[in-house]
């Protein structure tokens, strides 16, 4: 399982012009479901995301994750994150899980972060506009 994190002091996702997400301060999580992915992988992903230390303390170093900044979670499922890009001129997306699995660990992935955090979410293999504002720029590729 794969999360690309970026720090956002704003995001939101947008699906035939209507506002499906959005978050102020916070983590825009996109999100890539692999074969061998299962519900522990999604629980230790969860907790690495939720607890990844990527805000400014007072002194200015990134030691504060986004629970100890009031901070909120925009998570969209993209699965051109488990790309396998090694040959060639077209990604072979092989590695990725099936549709049907994919979704149902988005949806539990996203249910387990709403139990933690104020969490929103684009819609599943939806055709999104996701808009962001990358605070730093920061971004982190996390994987399980």
């Amino acid at each position: 399982m794969i999360a690309l994190i970026q720090r956002v002091t704003q995001a939101k996702v947008e699906i035939n012009g209507e506002i499906t997400g959005q978050i102020q301060q916070g983590l825009l999580v996109l999100l890539g479901v692999q074969k061998e992915d299962d519900e522990n992988k999604a629980d230790r992903l969860m907790e690495k995301v939720l607890n990844y230390r990527v805000f400014s303390d007072e002194q200015g170093k990134m030691n504060l994750n986004v629970q100890q900044v009031n901070g909120e979670l925009l998570v969209v499922s993209q699965f051109t994150l488990v790309a396998d890009t090694q040959k060639g001129l077209r990604p072979s997306f092989s590695n990725g899980a099936a549709p049907q699995k994919a979704e149902q660990l988005y949806d539990y992935f996203v249910q387990k972060c709403s139990e933690r955090i104020s969490t929103a979410t684009g819609r599943f293999a939806a055709d999104m506009q996701v808009s962001l504002t990358n605070d730093g720029p920061v971004t982190f590729w996390l994987q399980i």
